[in-house]
């Protein structure tokens, strides 16, 4: 039996043998088969290499979904470097956080892009964070960098100019970086927030990414000949890997779209033919509730994976009548499991699709701890936090069980639902949202005493923040204030849409807010 590739320049490889001219990108007028996508990584992992970039070095990428990205990632593991996806949500003072504390080597940055310019947002915030290679991605006609002698620690070069740079490196050279990395090199660090408010950034090796992204692929039915639209981000778990590493094994074709538009998804996959559209059940959703739905052919359609969020049975049943989906399968993952975790299958009933997340994948383990805890063991839990030994010891304990924080049930399938948070997250929009990270937040705003943040339902974002403030003594602190302040220091998704301000908040004997008991007034 042959083992398939352990690494991702060892799958780049096997995909530009094995599907060779076959479309591998399709993204807008750019069409790259996957002999091209082989030599346009090389290409950048040459120019990264140029730039000094050795194995082990964090490569950083805070764009949208674009071909770059894709590029950028396959290139940063091509020249033996751990990959760091930014949340795009992300304002620039967490991006600088990040960057710090991975001590990035190379930045892949957007222009300008929806109205940001990113670049300028990082040296504002951050002007003596200092980066040896700063790359600005063209996102939009225009948004190519001009600026590359800025009086900053962070200058930068514009994408078009890495042919130029690769010129130092021959292609030998980057095949011999790529031969040597290894199975259980890092392949890639993704941060999730904590309970304490402070990001965590996951280590996962190339081992474990192709595992779990193999075994998703299986699930999901996924084959060479689809063609997969990427609207969740590729700095998401569900875009990069689920998305971007399963078309690489697979031989599918990515096609990213860099925001979601309901009116420009229906038309990629009318003129696309895209057959896989995974994501949270608010795509699905605001696509079935678009009046001019009949104007856009979706016949294409094949393989929907949702999950992230409460997933009503009657959005299952629409899913497959009405947008005529062959498999809907539902999931639960975390990045503490590389991403994934269990999931359903695809004959299942539309019952068990909504109301669980399916069985383990992946060699993953599964059983319920204390409190209904979901714990997971296997191969592909992540090796720990990063420089964060306290946290990886309270997560993993002594047995390999991960302890995941949230609570849930089995039935006599096996088959986990999922019940409560034992650390309070919602989910909003399919991005998890931690409320201590929210009320570290609003503490630093002057005239706020004490604040709690729960999730509240919401028909198109699943769940949304609601925050209980405490005015101090003598404020006037308002609601439009609480919430523009809110948003300068927090990613849009974590910004409360609604404010109640209360004299007190229920406390335990310990003096622990009682969110639950918030969260009861809303039942």
């Amino acid at each position: 039996m042959t083992i398939p590739a352990q690494t991702t320049p060892l799958a780049l490889r096997h995909a530009a043998r094995t599907f060779g001219g076959a479309p591998a990108i399709a993204d807008g007028a750019v069409r790259l088969d996957w002999v091209q996508l082989l030599e346009s990584v090389q290409q950048v992992a040459r120019a990264l290499i140029a730039r000094g970039v050795q194995a082990g070095d964090r490569v950083a990428i805070w764009a949208p979904n674009t071909h770059h990205w894709v590029i950028a990632a396959l290139a940063a593991h091509y020249a033996g470097a751990a990959l760091v996806p930014l949340n795009t949500r992300f304002v620039a003072a967490e991006a600088a956080d990040v960057l710090s504390r991975v001590q990035a080597r190379a930045l892949f940055i957007a222009g300008t892009f929806l109205g940001r310019d990113r670049l300028a947002e990082l040296r504002a915030a951050a002007p003596d964070l200092a980066i040896d290679t700063v790359v600005v991605i063209p996102v939009e006609p225009g948004s190519e960098n001009t600026d590359t002698a800025a009086n900053t620690d962070i200058a930068a070069l514009d994408w078009s100019e890495l042919a130029t740079v690769a010129g130092k490196v021959t292609t030998t050279e980057a095949e011999e970086r790529a031969e040597v990395v290894r199975p259980e090199d890092i392949s890639d660090i993704l941060f999730t927030s904590g309970t304490t408010g402070r990001s965590k950034g996951t280590l996962v090796t190339h081992r474990q990414a192709l595992s779990v992204v193999r075994a998703w692929a299986e699930c999901a039915t996924l084959r060479r000949d689809d063609r997969y639209l990427v609207v969740s981000p590729f700095f998401h778990n569900f875009g990069y890997k689920a998305g971007m590493l399963a078309c690489l094994v697979t031989g599918s074709v990515i096609i990213p779209q860099a925001s979601f538009d309901v009116p420009e998804t229906m038309r990629l996959i009318g003129t696309e033919k895209v057959t896989v559209l995974p994501g949270p059940p608010t795509i699905y959703q605001t696509i079935l509730d678009f009046p001019e739905r009949d104007e856009f052919d979706l016949s294409s359609l094949r393989v929907a994976v949702t999950g992230a969020a409460t997933v009503p049975v009657v959005l299952i049943e629409r899913m497959r009548s009405e947008l005529d989906f062959d498999v809907v399968i539902t999931a639960y993952g975390l990045s503490e499991a590389a991403g994934f975790g269990t999931m359903c299958r695809a004959d299942d009933d539309a019952e068990t699709i909504a109301h669980t997340c399916g069985r383990p994948i992946a060699d993953f383990e599964l059983r319920l701890g204390a409190a209904g805890e979901v714990l997971l063991r296997g191969p592909n839990v992540m090796l720990g936090y990063l420089d964060d030994p306290d946290s990886t010891a309270e997560t993993i304990d002594a047995d390999g069980w991960l302890h995941t924080g949230d609570v849930g049930t089995l039935d006599e399938r096996g088959y986990l639902t999922i019940t409560d948070r034992l650390k309070d997250m919602y989910i909003c929009g399919g991005f998890n949202v931690y409320p201590a990270e929210i009320e570290q937040a609003l503490a630093r705003l002057d005239g706020v005493s004490e604040s709690a943040v729960i999730g509240v339902p919401d028909t198109r974002m699943g769940e949304v923040g609601k925050a209980y403030v405490v005015r101090r003594a003598g404020s006037t602190l308002t609601e439009d204030q609480v919430l523009a302040h809110a948003g300068t220091v927090l990613a849009n998704f974590k910004v409360p849409r609604f404010v109640e301000f209360r004299d007190q908040l229920p406390h335990s004997a310990a003096g622990k807010v009682l969110k639950r008991q918030l969260r009861e007034e809303k039942s």
